[in-house]
């Protein structure tokens, strides 16, 4: 009997990659696989993409400026998702559902699944104590901290089983939170299908030296600090421009800050783009800037866009954090010294005009990559099917 899965995460679906390799692997294999995500202004509730359907639940506007307009989104996203599971699997039950914080909680949506003997997985994309504490200014030692801590044990031990992003949050999860055998660590893979280089025929020949940064607009993500230091280079690369692609709420900080500091013909802000089309638009791009800062939560916050900028074949410049030191070396990416828009003005500086740099450090990268990708790991997804006997 075909396997009947849910994946539900407070994401929109066509932008997250680890979601959709997840869905359309299971797909691919034979499951009934069913989303439940958020949705965009003018997008339809309902959708069926891939054979797949999609359940918008709810509209979002990235723009939360405190923690309390942030939670409330989310607690409105637990009650809908809740009914709306109850409903369809009262209906036609699941086998599995697959939970993606943030937030933790959110595996509590499955309540009455569990119950009538579902399968739980909670997906720990980011560990939610140091999030909350990186984007709202929390201290570790704070009541929110250690209430968020309260919950995220308490979900790890409602959920069956428990995907975390990186080794070192599986580590930390296990010091704290979930059983060792309990706790699987899968990153965020880059899809080859999708990340690839382009032909030489497909590529730009307007003149221009296009750095960029896809991904989300948040604070850790040190966006100003890449936008400075390219302020300082701009004169020496009169041809470069810097694109940033994405949404969040430092966005409005980098539209001031881009005016003050005259960027306004060399740096650009475009909107969030799904994965068919972002992926199109790395691949064409002549250098990945990654310029998150090292305290708190981004210095262990894996950057999905660094494989993903290597399986399209572009060099990168990374901030030097211990998440990215603990992956990476010398020979595959430039890293400059994090939260020092002076040590990463001199990387720009010195890797664009640099051809043949870039073109080694691209070919080392893409070879890298080819051992870090979802096709080739993968399995370990299926394992976890495997421990609970759902095999197809």
């Amino acid at each position: 009997m075909t396997n009947h899965v849910l994946h539900l995460a407070y994401t929109f679906y066509e932008n997250d990659n680890r979601v959709i390799r997840y869905v359309e692997t299971l797909a691919e294999q034979g499951a009934d696989v069913e989303v439940i995500a958020l949705r965009r202004r003018g997008e339809c509730v309902n959708a069926r993409r891939n054979g797949i359907w999609i359940f918008r639940l709810q509209q979002r506007t990235v723009n939360e400026k405190n923690g309390l307009s942030y939670l409330l989104k989310i607690l409105l996203f637990l009650v809908r998702s809740s009914l709306l599971i109850s409903i369809r699997h009262l209906r036609r039950p699941y086998d599995v559902l697959h939970i993606h914080n943030v937030p933790d909680f959110l595996v509590f949506a499955a309540w009455l699944p569990k119950i009538m003997g579902a399968r739980i997985i909670l997906d720990i994309h980011d560990i939610l104590p140091e999030l909350f504490a990186g984007k709202f200014s929390a201290k570790e030692n704070s009541f929110v901290f250690r209430c968020l801590l309260a919950i995220e044990r308490l979900s790890c031990t409602f959920a069956d089983h428990v995907i975390v992003a990186n080794d070192i949050w599986r580590d930390r999860l296990v010091s704290r939170s979930v059983s060792e055998k309990k706790c699987t660590t899968i990153m965020n893979y880059p899809d080859l299908r999708l990340f690839k280089p382009l032909p030489e025929s497909a590529k730009r020949n307007d003149g221009k030296f296009v750095m960029m940064y896809p991904g989300s607009m948040n604070y850790h993500q040190g966006l100003d600090l890449g936008v400075k230091a390219f302020a300082r280079v701009k004169d020496e690369l009169p041809n470069a421009e810097f694109h940033i692609y994405g949404t969040g709420p430092a966005k409005p900080e980098l539209e001031v800050l881009i005016h003050q500091l005259n960027l306004s013909d060399c740096v650009f802000l475009y909107p969030e783009q799904s994965i068919d089309e972002i992926s199109k638009i790395m691949a064409n791009a002549d250098l990945g800037i990654i310029p998150k800062r090292s305290d708190g939560f981004g210095n262990e916050a894996f950057s999905t866009k660094s494989l993903e900028f290597m399986a399209c074949g572009i060099p990168i410049i990374i901030s030097g954090t211990r998440i990215d030191r603990f992956f990476f070396n010398d020979s595959i990416v430039v890293f400059f010294n994090p939260q020092d828009e002076i040590a990463l003005a001199d990387a720009i500086r010195r890797t664009a005009g640099d051809k043949v740099k870039m073109r080694h450090l691209s070919q080392k990268a893409l070879k890298f990559v080819l051992e870090k990708n979802w096709k080739k790991n993968k399995s370990l997804y299926n394992k976890i099917f495997t421990l609970f006997s759902l095999i197809w």
